[in-house]
């Protein structure tokens, strides 16, 4: 009986797992395709970029079953040194890390480049969940809402200096969890007043970022508004069903870096309005699920844990596809488990090792020790 109770404690959430899958799977089908052309001019190797994504997502996915088999309570007992380890890699990038396209998001381990700020965000979604579970439910009122985002301030601010889509991930799943936890709604309109105000401070701080903002409105006009419009004519060109796998004309050059930020353009041409939907699709379903699993957690930490992943999740594909179509300035967004990135897929499948463990350690008991 207590051998059946122990599988039945640590069954993992399947229909998650198996849309983990399906999406890394489709990833890197998705890359090798658009980046084999660049591969092959660069590197003198059409699955160059491929490799080092598989390499990565291997090492993801190790991390993924370790993480899911280990309780999610003892990942958010070690959160406060996790953000603090944030800020000292986040300031380490400001004063050693490598510049590449003009901004330092990266630094050297040896062979390997590591981007810090990947490991930020999961370093706040534990943090916060671990410090408004330690509220003891107090979580209405505006201290507790300013509190909360104080401390996000130090790494948004070390974090934005270089990288303003990720401080704006950040900050946006700082207000997810503030929503979900605190049961007074309209104390919302002074913080979404307060977070637009920050974000154009932000803009405001660096002339290439108003000039972001100038070429999104008329790209035709900058010489830098050629990527996105390549990205466009490529999503045109799909049509419904696309011109099929790997017989994309615009990787070929025309989108310049096509398998990273702008790589839902060429699933667009390649498998057309139909593919694309399709993925849109299973990120709606990831979402649903990892909702599901913060519903019905029996703690309000693992349920504040997979709303931050939730959040983090939605931000990230909505703020790709927005920029892709240009319905928003270009960012540099990745798009979770397609966008060429080993930092990125590591720590977004470690994520998902928490939902997993959140998942695993809140079954309910087996009917036949329910009394």
């Amino acid at each position: 009986m207590a051998r059946k109770k122990e599988k039945q404690t640590y069954r993992a959430d399947m229909t998650l797992l198996a849309l983990v899958l399906l999406l890394v799977v489709f990833g890197l089908v998705m890359l090798f395709s658009t980046s084999e052309y660049n591969g092959r001019v660069r590197f003198h190797d059409s699955a160059y970029y491929f490799k080092k994504q598989l390499f990565a997502t291997a090492l993801g996915l190790l991390a993924m079953y370790v993480v899911s088999r280990m309780d999610y309570r003892f990942f958010a007992r070690l959160a406060p040194a996790a953000y603090l380890l944030s800020m000292g890699l986040s300031t380490a990038v400001l004063l050693f890390g490598q510049e590449i396209n003009g901004s330092k998001r990266w630094l050297n381990l040896g062979p390997l480049s590591f981007q810090p700020s990947e490991f930020a965000k999961v370093a706040v979604i534990l943090f916060l969940a671990w410090q408004i579970d330690r509220t003891e439910r107090n979580t209405a009122g505006f201290w507790f809402m300013c509190r909360t985002m104080l401390t996000l301030l130090p790494i948004v601010g070390l974090v934005g200096s270089n990288n303003l889509s990720t401080a704006i991930i950040i900050l946006g799943i700082g207000v997810i969890l503030i929503f979900v936890s605190n049961p007074k709604y309209a104390q919302f309109i002074g913080l979404g007043a307060a977070g637009v105000g920050f974000v154009a401070v932000f803009l405001a701080a660096e002339s290439y970022r108003l000039e972001r903002l100038a070429i999104w409105r008329n790209p035709e006009k900058y010489e830098k508004g050629f990527q996105t419009i390549q990205g466009l004519y490529a999503i045109g060109s799909g049509g419904l069903f696309g011109r099929g796998l790997g017989s994309s004309l615009q990787k070929l050059g025309f989108v310049p870096e096509a398998q990273n930020d702008m790589i839902f353009s060429i699933i667009c041409e390649e498998l057309g309005l139909v593919g694309a939907s399709a993925l849109i699709v299973i990120f709606g379903l990831l979402l649903w699920r990892l909702c599901v699993i913060s519903l019905h957690s029996r703690d309000l930490l693992g349920s504040l844990i997979c709303a931050g992943i939730m959040g983090h999740m939605a931000i990230q594909v909505i703020l790709n596809i927005a920029v892709v179509t240009n319905t928003i300035p270009n960012t540099g967004i990745t798009l979770p488990f397609i966008s060429y990135g080993g930092t990125s897929v590591v720590f977004l499948l470690g994520e998902m090792g928490l939902a997993l463990s959140v998942s695993s350690h809140n079954q309910p008991p087996p009917a036949y020790d329910r009394r």
